[in-house]
């Protein structure tokens, strides 16, 4: 779980006076209900980005996802397996009692309890810690079963609780009882579906919250939540649908905020068969085998069209799986232009001429506007010569299919939820195996880009380790083992006398919700 950005590097946050002659207080529109109130139960987007306003983990990600100190000030490795971190004095949790090692051991030990018929637990965030161990009241070590250079990264997604709720259930918690963190707000009150109160933590050990109550009302319909902000029943809202973009970017009342998101939308095609099911050249061959084809294929895709018209401006082109400002990112690799001429060409270089025939398989409730985006990349496709049918599919059916490897060229999603491009590079470039590359659904391979990608895994100094994921990014862009479009942007609205920064999460932290 990612967690709200408090570190005394924020503590300059400086908020305006509240809004004259009226209660500061927030009224926020969701896309989507908060499903428990437990913070270690389900790694879910709306449950991680509530947990974050109640709860701080021992570090936390900003909105690039990059950590920072939280609970734990500084952190230092004492081998290659052992960690040691030195935790914030002072500190209250929101019922008033100390903070100290004991309740970051507890809640490290409770995860295990929480992930009982978890849908996504956060099981894997701990599972390569052995030991953990109190030193002192305020510092905590961590012994892991081999260098473990992500560690500060998943131990962001884990809350701390006081230690006496370590044997406190998920049911226990979703009554009310034991959503206690040491964030900026105190959890009030929570209806399924409906809403969340939260209220200003006036102990809070970072700058404190504009805000003396916040309202979260869920609007699971698109057009209901839009109604909602322009009427002025809410303050601020989520997830604008790309169509009512240009609607609520028109009034004088409101401001959208427009950022890259988490997510790169992707091409996979199918590089490990040489007679592939839904593609052939005259030969009767895969044409996706060969690299110059893969390139004419990115160079004949026109991003800018397609985030500007399809996405009404809710994506950023992409040229690699993370966006840029996230570790691992590799400014020197440029997103393709857009040239079919030269595609064209690189395809006559191939050997395909007249072009070949090939059956585009997509999502259609997947992703934003995904069958549209499928269906105009299949019209690019064609333009160059390329006979481009195009299927999209329910999710529920396309997933399962394209794992099995029924298609030839597909369209699919990845978020960086580690916050560097190994949380990235991995599931769907590595090549496939029982513990790599459960998310390549092309079957790239390429022992050179597995090896860096591997040496960056474990090495812990943080230089080396970025150098070595921008090669294997590199490698991986250079052989186009997937196409990059573009990345998801996130999106709000909120009226004209706020500001939200905005987050590559997606995560609506009112916190960050400032007054003009």
């Amino acid at each position: 779980m990612k967690f709200l950005t408090i570190a005394a590097a924020l503590a300059a946050s400086v908020f305006a006076v509240p809004f004259a002659g009226r209660a500061a207080d927030l009224t926020v529109g969701l896309a989507a209900s908060t499903t428990s109130m437990d913070p270690q139960f389900y790694v879910v987007g709306p449950n991680s980005a509530m947990a974050r306003n109640i709860f701080d983990g021992l570090v936390n990600q900003d909105a690039k996802q990059q950590i920072q100190p939280a609970l734990a000030t500084s952190w230092k490795t004492i081998d290659d397996t052992t960690w040691e971190f030195k935790l914030r004095p002072d500190v209250k949790f929101h019922d008033g009692s100390d903070f100290t090692a004991e309740d970051v051991v507890a809640s490290i030990k409770r995860v295990p309890l929480a992930s009982k018929n978890s849908p996504s637990s956060f099981a894997a965030y701990v599972k390569a810690i052995t030991e953990i161990t109190a030193v002192d009241p305020l510092t905590v070590r961590i012994k892991t079963d081999g260098p473990t250079p992500l560690l500060l990264n998943n131990l962001s997604r884990i809350a701390i609780l006081p230690a006496e709720m370590e044997k406190t259930t998920t049911e226990e918690m979703n009554s009310g009882k034991g959503v206690i963190g040491t964030g900026p707000f105190k959890f009030v009150s929570w209806t399924p579906d409906d809403n969340i109160v939260v209220a200003r933590n006036d102990d809070y050990w970072g700058e404190k919250a504009a805000w003396d109550k916040v309202t979260f009302r869920v609007f699971k319909n698109a057009s209901a939540r839009v109604a909602a902000m322009l009427s002025g029943d809410v303050d601020m809202i989520e997830s604008i649908p790309t169509a009512d973009t240009r609607k609520l970017q028109a009034s004088d009342k409101l401001k959208v905020v427009n950022v890259a998101g988490n997510r790169i939308m992707y091409l996979h095609m199918d590089q490990g068969r040489e007679e592939s099911p839904f593609t052939k050249g005259p030969d009767g061959k895969n044409p996706l085998l060969k690299p110059e084809v893969r390139r004419a294929l990115s160079l004949s895709i026109n991003r800018e069209a397609l985030v500007d018209r399809i996405m009404d401006g809710q994506g950023v082109p992409a040229g690699q799986v993370v966006p840029e400002g996230y570790f691992g990112y590799d400014p020197a690799i440029k997103v393709d232009p857009y040239d079919p001429n030269k595609a064209k060409q690189l395809l006559a270089d191939a050997g395909y001429p007249d072009g070949f025939s090939l059956t585009f398989h997509a999502s259609n409730d997947r992703y934003p506007n995904d069958s549209k985006v499928a269906q105009a990349i299949g019209q690019f496709f064609s333009r160059i010569g390329i006979k481009t049918e195009v299927v999209t599919l329910p999710g529920s059916v396309y997933f399962t299919r394209a794992s099995n490897l029924e298609f030839s060229f597909i369209m699919g999603g990845a978020a960086v939820e580690t916050g560097e491009a190994s949380g990235v590079l991995g599931p769907i470039l590595e090549t496939y195996g029982e513990k790599a590359g459960q998310g390549n659904r092309g079957r790239y391979s390429n022992p050179e880009f597995d090896k860096a990608l591997n040496e960056a895994r474990g090495t812990l100094d943080d230089a080396k380790r970025e150098e070595l994921l921008k090669k294997a990014t590199e490698i991986a862009m250079t052989d186009l083992g997937v196409i990059p479009v573009f990345y998801l942007a996130n999106t709000w609205a909120v009226n004209k006398d706020l500001s939200y920064e905005g987050r590559s999460d997606g995560y609506t932290l009112p916190y960050y919700v400032k007054q003009n």
